[in-house]
């Protein structure tokens, strides 16, 4: 997910709504302080699945993951730092590093931006160092290799060739630990380090005694006011300590700063036997990460915790037994799941406490979680966790549910108590319905219901557009088409909530907001496109990556439509040429146009693997009765993007979701609509696969013949009685029982095919008539202007009506009917709505076309970069302006080269000023002109300078910036030239330092008297 020109959006911490009773009662529930969360393992005697698992896949490319020790779920991530910055760096590791900073205690699995890396230990042998390296001078860092590096599930083990340290690591859900062999006859240190990564706001330090140290520290990152209370206690004592202090070195015991770092002196006898440190911590105080660390790691025993901790991952593993096949696809599957089973994290003390979205500190008697990177986990994550998960999963909705209380809405991506904004949807919602569909249900529903609608119903990130127009128009926010498509969806949801729960006038209105897709099909090239006043983006190129989508392409993004594919097929003409535009995917050329996004990876064509949104695609073979495609497609993506080796997935590990659509394809079918309790049939892996579900029952997948060649279905049976569909429900499986799959090496065409066979997508009830839309100039010069009105349904009757004022009520306008294009004399508002064959009507559409002074072109010296065309060679002069944010695609963008355009007024004029307004956006690489210099000329061959203005926007000045430069002039002339220099570079204290620096402009304006 995330990333490239990703721009951070502050998380606004609000006042805490009034907590409705019933779950005011189950949070003060056991609120007293003793009330312990105890870690406890059962007993296991089953088959050593940790075996099976490399916590080094995803650790290359662009996998993001981490190979450190943590427990199922758990709040400590205790892991080896080897990156500090960077899209790589996400993680704080990259195999292909061979410098190791230390170990810190929190990290993230496969995001696509950086966080973590809290309260960093490093052992070290010989003098103190606190420069740890990374400016190329003498530091604490250590060089280290991969032959003497070991990772295993809840256990890590790397040597310091640097220091002859060998380090061991192992966690508990909230307490890492920690074991150095030091060499003999060298002084032996330990440094802590909180300046480690993030910003830090605040920290604290305060040697307790001579084997335990406690502190905080509060940092900015992605989570913006991030908290981690600490208490390190080690197993020999320390003969001597020095604290770091704003680069100082401080004799006393305490200390608080934005810099602190400290060193720990052990003598001669610590070399004997491994030096065992502890390390509890807590999001709600020093108090909490005592009783954390005293409950789960009460004595020092390493191999007791080690084991402890690979019995509850074996527990977790053999939630679904798998056999046959290889050595490596066993290791593949198993991998997927441990990293299925790492987020979302457990935030709470062993008491209850955690650190809520207000901030302050509350209690719970249940589980509470942090890190929901739900753009990507609603997908297959979540609906795995329905399976194997059922408790936890009762407990994120809790999580959920009270973050809506605090923070006034259902988390987006939330990290660390923060909601930080990130990516698109309100998709809380589908996790929630999903659940409460499959009978998940201990929470309060009328409150979910609640939540989703408050979520539903913001004024922000384009949900307000989206309310009113029905979409959301490209020039009201940006990723328009990707955000039209993902609230839908959310939307269907919660019409499916709404009607479990007896709600028909909710269901009435999210069924409706559930058909928005409609609004946005083009027709003409069978794609999800952008509008801007109501017309279609332009110039359009399916491959293209613009800011119209999230991370993606028309390509990845048009068939987007789980809630409603039947609809979908219809738009597209029948499932016939739904089939070929699934076809015409996977064999497209893998180029794409436009913006580099890092994300778009994995391809099979235009299908991208390596990220979210193609994740559905190649099961929708089963929707059109031709599932010996959707088995042929799948078998692919399993064999050819998951591997066991550090390089093992295709793109960002995304906190669960890629694993978990290797976990759910591998066993043979995945969830296309989470909400609709259907499980697409797909080509297992593996000759079985049983599912220890929750409830005592079991349900096996047994392929029968299963090979590498044999990937296609030939026939099946559900508990001994032939089965025909092409996917199963999710009852069936909760009930046990047994699906056998009978497997070839040629399709058998005829099994699963038949229309009954398919699993049902539809919205048949409170169909919307989509909007029409308009093709024709937005400004025009001339007379006789001409503007069509169109729709993608040629039986569907169009209305109009033409009004001059551009403030007219739609109440006072005549509709007539539209035959033929509308002729426009002088600037007006075209309004139209669409009426079908049973006399339903769309909502109604309107557009300001505006008649500019005639004559004027431009001609440019440099090409813009077509992803910010902006509307093409006339954008600079069609008088209309660009908002504050340029991926609305309202302004013009060029990299490395300057702005130099000549406009023609047409006729000599008095021109009393000339101008342009350029953006500003250093996050997104783009920069103000170092200056604009402005000519005028009589012919358009000889040019005088008119002046120079100057920037005086500092490059470093955050936020979105808006700045006119403008020239007083006071003379006749017929030509102007304006030329607005690229910086062409990005400044080397930049992010993006070396990298092309970009210059956005609109308008060009040359105003007379």
């Amino acid at each position: 997910m995330i990333k490239s020109h990703l721009l951070f959006i502050t998380c606004l911490l609000l006042l805490a709504q009034c907590t409705p009773k019933k779950v005011q009662q189950a949070e003060n529930k056991n609120n007293r302080s003793d009330s312990l969360q105890t870690w406890s393992v059962p007993s296991y005697q089953g088959q050593d699945y940790t075996a099976l698992v490399n916590p080094f896949v995803g650790t290359g490319g662009h996998g993001h993951t981490y190979p450190g020790a943590t427990a199922p779920f758990g709040l400590v991530q205790l892991s080896p730092d080897t990156r500090l910055t960077g899209w790589d760096g996400c993680s704080g590791y990259h195999y292909s590093d061979s410098l190791v900073y230390g170990f810190s205690h929190t990290h993230l699995s496969g995001t696509g931006v950086s966080d973590y890396g809290d309260v960093l230990l490093m052992p070290i042998t010989g003098d103190v160092m606190y420069n740890n390296g990374a400016d190329g001078k003498k530091g604490y860092r250590s060089r280290f290799s991969h032959h003497k590096e070991k990772a295993q599930a809840g256990y890590y083990e790397t040597y310091l060739n640097d220091y002859d340290i060998k380090v061991a690591l192992t966690a508990t859900p909230r307490v890492g630990l920690h074991a150095y062999s030091f060499p003999k006859g060298k002084p032996a240190q330990v440094i802590l380090d909180l300046v480690h990564r993030d910003q830090v706001l605040d920290a604290s330090v305060e040697v307790v005694n001579n084997r335990e140290v406690q502190g905080h520290r509060r940092s900015k990152a992605w989570a913006t006011n991030q908290h981690v209370y600490f208490v390190i206690q080690f197993s020999k004592p320390f003969n001597q300590h020095e604290l770091w202090v704003d680069n100082q070195a401080n004799a006393n015991k305490k200390a608080q700063s934005k810099s602190i770092k400290a060193s720990f002196s052990f003598d001669g006898n610590v070399a004997k036997e491994p030096l065992l440190v502890k390390v509890g911590i807590s999001a709600v105080s020093i108090e909490g990460a005592r009783k954390n660390l005293e409950t789960e790691t009460p004595d020092w025993n390493f191999d007791g915790v080690r084991k402890k901790v690979q019995t509850a991952w074996n527990h977790e593993l053999a939630r679904i037994a798998v056999k046959g096949r290889t050595l490596k696809e066993q290791t593949v599957f198993y991998t997927a799941m441990y990293h299925s089973f790492i987020a979302p994290n457990v935030f709470n003390d062993v008491d209850g406490q955690y650190r809520g979205r207000d901030a302050q500190v509350h209690q719970a008697s249940h589980p509470y979680f942090t890190v929901f990177s739900l753009w990507d986990t609603y997908r297959a994550a979540h609906p795995l966790y329905t399976l194997v998960q059922q408790k936890r999963t009762n407990d994120f909705i809790k999580t959920f549910l009270l973050q809506y209380q605090q923070g006034n809405t259902l988390p987006v991506w939330e990290l660390a108590g923060n909601e930080t904004q990130c990516m698109i949807g309100y998709h809380a919602v589908p996790v929630i319905v999903d659940a409460y569909l499959k009978g998940i249900k201990d929470y309060d529903a009328t409150l979910a219901l609640q939540a989703m609608q408050t979520s539903a119903n913001q004024d922000k990130f384009g949900i307000g557009a989206y309310r009113k127009y029905g979409y959301i128009p490209a020039s009201e926010e940006p990723e328009s088409v990707s955000k039209t498509l993902e609230y839908a969806y959310d939307d269907w949801c919660i019409a499916m909530l709404a009607k479990q729960l007896k709600q028909p006038k909710v269901h009435k209105k999210f069924i409706r907001r559930a058909q928005a897709y409609k609004n946005i099909f083009d027709k003409n090239t069978g794609f999800m496109r952008a509008k801007r006043q109501n017309r279609w983006f332009s110039p359009f190129r399916p491959e293209e990556v613009n800011f119209n989508y999230t991370e993606a392409n028309a390509w990845q993004y048009s068939l987007y439509v789980p809630q409603d594919i039947s609809g979908l097929a219809q738009m597209l003409g029948g499932k016939p040429q739904l089939e070929k535009w699934l076809d015409n995917l996977f064999t497209a050329s893998t180029e794409t146009s436009g913006r580099h996004q890092a994300d778009i990876t994995g391809l099979i064509g235009q299908y991208a693997h390596g990220n979210e949104p193609s994740h559905h695609m190649a099961y929708l073979y089963n929707y059109v009765g031709k599932p010996w495609k959707t088995q042929q497609r799948v078998a692919q993506i399993l064999s050819t993007l998951y591997h066991n080796h550090p390089h093992g997935l295709s793109g960002n590990e995304d906190c669960g979701q890629m694993s978990a659509w290797y976990v759910l394809s591998a066993m043979g079918f995945y969830p296309v609509t989470p909400g609709s309790n259907d499980y697409v049939i797909g080509s297992p892996v593996f000759p079985e696969a049983t599912l220890q579900l929750e409830n005592g029952q079991r349900f096996t997948i047994r392929a029968e013949q299963v090979s590498a060649n044999n990937i296609y279905i030939q026939s099946a049976q559900l508990n001994g009685k032939a089965y025909t569909k092409n996917y199963i429900k999710h009852k069936d499986i909760m009930i046990g029982g047994e699906l056998v799959l009978v497997m070839g090496n040629r399709p058998n065409k005829a099994w699963g095919s038949q229309p009954t066979a398919a699993p049902v997508s539809a919205i048949t009830a409170h169909l919307i008539v989509p909007v029409p839309y308009f093709e024709g100039d937005l400004t025009f010069e001339r007379a006789d202007h001409q503007i069509k009105i169109a729709h993608h349904n040629p039986a569907t009757k169009l209305f109009y009506a033409v009004a001059p004022n551009k403030n007219a009520a739609v109440t006072s306008l005549r509709f007539v009917p539209y035959h033929a294009p509308v002729t426009i004399q002088t600037s007006a508002t075209v309004w139209a709505f669409a009426q079908n064959t049973q006399g339903q009507t769309s909502d109604t559409i309107h557009t300001r076309f505006s008649k500019i002074p005639a004559g004027r072109t431009i001609s440019l010296a440099n090409q813009y970069a077509n992803q910010y065309a902006a509307g093409g060679n006339k954008a600079l002069i069609d008088f209309v302006s660009g908002g504050k944010d340029f991926r609305t695609g309202m302004w013009q963008g060029y990299q490395k080269v300057n702005i130099e355009a000549i406009i023609d007024l047409g006729k000599e004029e008095h021109v009393k000023t000339m101008a342009i307004r350029c953006l500003q956006d250093q996050n997104s690489w783009i920069f103000m002109p170092t200056r604009v210099a402005f000519f005028t000329s009589p012919d358009g061959k000889k040019f005088t300078k008119a002046g120079v203005v100057e920037n005086n926007v500092s490059p470093k000045s955050e936020g979105a910036i808006v700045k006119t430069f403008e020239v007083k002039f006071g003379e006749a002339t017929r030509y102007v030239k304006v030329v607005a220099y690229n910086q062409g570079i990005v400044p080397a204290w930049h992010l993006g330092a070396g990298g092309g620096a970009w210059l956005f402009a609109d308008e060009i304006m040359v105003e007379g008297n």
